[in-house]
């Protein structure tokens, strides 16, 4: 029997209602002390109360320095950003849906401007192929990460994840996908270099272990931490980020040797083959790990719920839920439902309030 999308979930011990999330979304709504406006945060409790048992939060930058890839964006690294998330995750939490944080390090999509330190980062001095989509203008070679860089990167994202424990999340995520810098370390694409962390997969792989490796401690294992990961980036949308089949494979088995607590696969299109092969990103990673899969990727409706669940437990969706406060009660009444464009969520960048 096919696995219902309204169906129960158990994920390390935290009871989903459903099989539904709002999938996390980069914001530009911080206009004061790194704290979204207070409408933003609203509409994260309002998916909730609206059914969604899993709500991510939009990516959070983890520090002061070079992290930061966009105008506006959210931080939890003071205690008035703590405070600022506490009624958030309490909210949440009376409507019965799960909260996680996410965090990330823009690397070399920063934005020197915007960061206090006027640099950007990556692992080998190159630049995306694409011009930055704020700017107009090519995104400025990155300084190559130091060793001491790496040890600061790393300590950013272990005190997002205090300040997330301190703000009542349940959980933590780590972005590793869309090309931001820790996708950046793990794609030869990006990363060119002849130490440590360049090279063989495994070496490749190490600042996302450092991370995982420096985080689990301070996330109880009654906790959440989870893991996203994706085969393209926001600048390198044509690239394949990973070569072949067998190298993604390689990346998912050192992934589920990681204490993490499932894997989360961003797609354009869940339904897309992987790599050369006839099947999808979620089935060549199914076949590599038994820990617990969430996907998004055009999943719009009943239908494309119920299908992505044949190879995935948790379903997210972005522009769904951003777009469309009743998508639960829409999708559990089987309702014909848009797959809405890109462009249609380009509201989240703006001031105006969320539906």
């Amino acid at each position: 029997m096919p696995t219902d999308i309204f169906s129960g979930f158990n994920l390390n011990g935290y009871h989903l209602r459903n099989r539904l999330g709002v999938a996390p979304m980069t914001r530009m709504s911080s206009v004061a002390d790194s704290i979204p406006r207070p409408d933003v945060l609203d509409f994260l409790v309002r998916r909730a109360e609206n059914g969604a048992a899993l709500v991510f939060t939009e990516a959070i930058v983890t520090d002061y320095e070079s992290a930061q890839g966009y105008p506006g964006q959210a931080r939890m690294l003071t205690q008035r950003q703590i405070d600022a998330w506490k009624p958030v995750t309490e909210a949440i939490h009376h409507h019965g849906a799960v909260s996680v944080l996410q965090m990330f390090h823009c690397g070399r999509m920063a934005w020197p401007e915007i960061n206090p330190a006027g640099r950007s980062i990556a692992p080998s001095p190159l630049t995306p192929r694409q011009e930055n989509p704020l700017t107009g203008k090519p995104y400025p070679v990155p300084d190559q990460a130091s060793r001491f860089d790496i040890d600061h990167v790393v300590q950013g994202f272990v005190e997002t994840a205090k300040g997330a424990m301190a703000a009542g999340f349940d959980g933590v995520e780590i972005h590793g996908a869309h090309g931001y810098l820790i996708n950046q370390f793990l794609s030869a694409h990006s990363n060119q270099r002849t130490d440590a962390y360049g090279g063989t997969l495994e070496n490749r792989f190490r600042l996302a272990h450092e991370i995982i490796a420096a985080v689990r401690p301070v996330v109880p294992r009654k906790r959440l931490l989870t893991f996203r990961i994706s085969n393209w980036g926001v600048a390198d949308p044509e690239v394949s980020l990973f070569k072949t089949q067998a190298e993604w494979q390689g990346l998912i088995q050192l992934l589920a040797a990681e204490p993490i607590d499932a894997i989360s696969l961003s797609t354009y299109d869940f339904r897309a083959p992987g790599f050369d092969s006839d099947q999808t990103v979620a089935e060549l990673t199914r076949a590599e790990t038994d820990l617990p899969l969430m996907i998004c990727g055009k999943i719009h409706d009943r239908d494309s719920a119920q299908a992505a669940l044949e190879h995935a437990d948790i379903v997210l969706s972005a522009k769904s839920f951003l777009l469309n406060p009743n998508f639960v009660a829409d999708v559990r009444a089987g309702k014909a439902l848009p797959l809405h464009a890109s462009r249609e969520a380009n509201v989240a960048y703006t001031e105006e309030p969320l539906p």
